[in-house]
Formats: structure tokens, sequence, C-alpha cells
């Protein structure tokens, strides 16, 4: 069973910057692709990043595109979202999911294994 736990999450003021992390186990990382979600107050679970089981293919909502940067490291088991130029509409819980597979590419209906989440807040 694929275990998911985030970390780095907390508070900033708009304009500054974090780095999430979330690791995997209970599975071979990579064997799975990655991807960052976030759920703001009120609003439904939103795509923000993924990546390939590589690292090799990378994708980005339009609305961080330019701002936050998703990586990955096989050796620790680990994915990494830097968040840059952080604005108050940032704010949300983050959620780290999987998807199994070798794809380029997972559309976010595909990832079927989650963390349970960090809270980012960015003040202004």
């Amino acid at each position: 069973q694929v275990r998911l736990v985030e970390s780095g999450g907390g508070l900033v003021q708009a304009g500054g910057s974090l780095k999430l992390s979330c690791a995997l186990s209970g599975r071979t990382f990579n064997s799975y692709a990655m991807g960052w979600f976030r759920q703001a107050p009120g609003k439904e679970r939103e795509f923000v990043a993924g990546i390939n089981w590589s690292g090799a293919s990378t994708y980005y909502a339009d609305s961080v595109k330019g701002g936050f940067t998703i990586s990955r490291n096989n050796a620790k088991n680990t994915v990494y979202l830097q968040m840059n130029s952080l604005k108050p509409d940032d704010t949300a819980v983050f959620y780290c999911a999987a998807a199994f597979g070798f794809r380029a590419y997972y559309p976010p209906t595909d990832f079927d294994s989650w963390g349970q989440g960090t809270q980012v807040t960015i003040s202004s």
C-alpha cells in the first residue's frame, strides 16, 4: 500500500517562498507519477503540478506556471514543490498524490493515492 507524507507547509508573507516535500513509502517510488493538488477554504480540490516517474516530464496548472516548480529525487523517494512569489490566494491545504505507471502525463483524475495534506498560509 502506498503511503504519502507531506511536509514543509507553514505561514509566510506574500512574496515569499516555501518548498513542500512528500515522501512515498510502501511501494517503488520510481514506478509512480506524482502530483500536487491544493484545496482552498470553501473551494474544490484543484490540480497544481505533475511529474512523471523519471522527472523528465512536468506539467502545471496555468495559475501556477512560472511560480511553482515540481521535482523529484528517486533516490530519496521524495517529490518536491518549490513555490515562489506566493500570494494570499495560494493559501490552501496542499496534497501530494501518486499514479502508478510510466506515461509522460496523467490527468488529475488518474491520481488515486493521497497524503494527508499540509497547510500553506500566505499573509498579506
